[in-house]
């Protein structure tokens, strides 16, 4: 079993800028890769960024790129997302995830463990 606990959500003006953290316990937390995912009103859920168990690879959806990091610390065992230049299309509670691979990947159903979520609102 692995526990994630999101925390650094809020309400920001659009260009502004929040970092998400979300910290594991429980397995060993380099023995999974780590997602975050995001769900607005209405809307299914959806892949933001992962990281490899290592933390040398990355993969961002393409809405995101360029705006949002995505980083680990394994000694830690956290994993943040770094949002900059938010727009109020990025509305939504994220998620952070945890699944028992080496590498990256992109879909809900692949993850097996998942936090409660954090609401991030961008106002306009």
């Amino acid at each position: 079993q692995v526990q994630l606990v999101e925390s650094g959500g809020g309400l920001v003006q659009a260009g502004g800028s929040l970092r998400l953290s979300c910290a594991a316990s429980g397995r060993t937390f380099s023995n999974y890769a780590m997602g975050w995912f995001r769900q607005a009103p209405g809307k299914k859920r959806e892949f933001v960024a992962a990281i490899s168990w290592s933390g040398e690879s990355t993969y961002y959806t393409e809405s995101v790129k360029g705006r949002f990091t995505i980083s680990r610390d394994n000694a830690k065992n956290t994993v943040s997302l770094r949002m900059n230049r938010l727009k109020p299309t990025d509305t939504a509670v994220y998620y952070c995830a945890a699944g028992r691979f080496a590498n990256v990947r992109v879909g809900v159903n692949e993850y097996g463990y998942w936090g409660q979520g954090t609401q991030v609102t961008v106002s306009s």
